[in-house]
């Protein structure tokens, strides 16, 4: 009996580890925005199996793009102290285990979208994860640049899920992908801010600035906030959705450029916190109120 016990802890133990690679939060908020893009898309009545798929299919997909970051990212997550509890740091996962299980997401994953889908939504779903695992991951160290890269494959959700929707690109498909795209830069920028110090001693290259955090950060935070103004009133105008979510983008982005000018005015990890938490909220309140307005 004491042996049957201790057999299924080891194994809930292990599968707690599996999921902890998942990064599921990060995960969930990727199913969430390729979610809003299926939803917004112009169907006159929406696939509830289909859109399951793609939201499972995603999930997996993405997965397996943060496993390889962190198997590439292993011997530098030991030197920071927010990733130094992960699985394969602290050796509860071998590297092996991880590539195993990384190829059993994407192979799932992939199969899954190709089969309630199409081929052309897989392949933008591989490719998003190749930039994020195989580009962005390695170029962290090396230049500031990797935020820009990044912020691709962060984008690619609401655009894969037009696609997913509508079986093409479109303008309205390249309007969510931008709003999005955009996004990245403040919330990236402000997260690197936070997380600076264990940024620094992994050796990541995240801060714009040379300086790091300084008020040439803060300015190109608040330049990019500044853009997302007049971005947030396109789906308006474009009729992908109304007025009523155009007010509601416009109005959660001057509160989002306000706390950038916070930001810039004092130049301290105080509003850097705000200022991420502020990323935090934006996007998923604006697309909120890009479906309402839909609806």
């Amino acid at each position: 009996m004491l042996n049957n016990t201790l057999i299924v802890n080891q194994l809930f133990m292990k599968i707690k580890q599996y999921a902890m690679l998942l990064k599921f939060r990060l995960s969930i908020t990727v199913v969430f925005s390729g979610a809003f893009g299926y939803l917004l898309a112009p169907k006159t009545d929406v696939n509830w199996i289909q859109l399951l798929a793609f939201a499972v299919g995603s999930f997996l997909i993405t997965g397996a793009a943060n496993t390889i970051n962190q198997i590439i990212e292993k011997d530098l997550d030991k030197l920071m102290k927010r990733t130094e509890q992960r699985p394969l740091p602290t050796q509860r996962l071998s590297v092996n285990e991880a590539v195993i299980y990384t190829l059993l997401l994407a192979i799932i994953g992939t199969t899954l979208l190709v089969f309630f889908i199409n081929v052309l939504v897989a392949s933008l779903a591989l490719f998003s994860l190749l930039l994020y695992g195989f580009i962005y991951t390695p170029l962290k160290q090396k230049t500031s640049i990797s935020v820009f890269v990044g912020a691709f494959p962060g984008a690619f959700p609401p655009l894969i899920g037009w696609v997913a929707a509508t079986g093409n690109f479109s303008l309205e498909a390249f309007i969510i992908f931008g709003i999005q795209f955009i996004w990245q830069f403040p919330h990236f920028w402000a997260i690197a801010w936070v997380a600076d110090e264990d940024y620094t001693n992994a050796g990541f290259k995240m801060l714009p600035s040379a300086g790091g955090k300084d008020w040439s950060t803060a300015f190109q935070i608040m330049i990019y906030t500044l853009f997302l103004i007049p971005l947030g009133l396109l789906p308006t105008y474009f009729g992908i959705t109304g007025m009523i979510s155009g007010m509601v983008a416009t109005f959660c982005g001057l509160l989002f450029l306000l706390q950038s000018i916070f930001l810039l005015k004092n130049c301290d990890r105080k509003e850097a916190l705000k200022m991420m938490f502020a990323s935090f909220l934006y996007l998923p309140t604006i697309q909120i109120a890009y479906l309402m307005d839909k609806i």
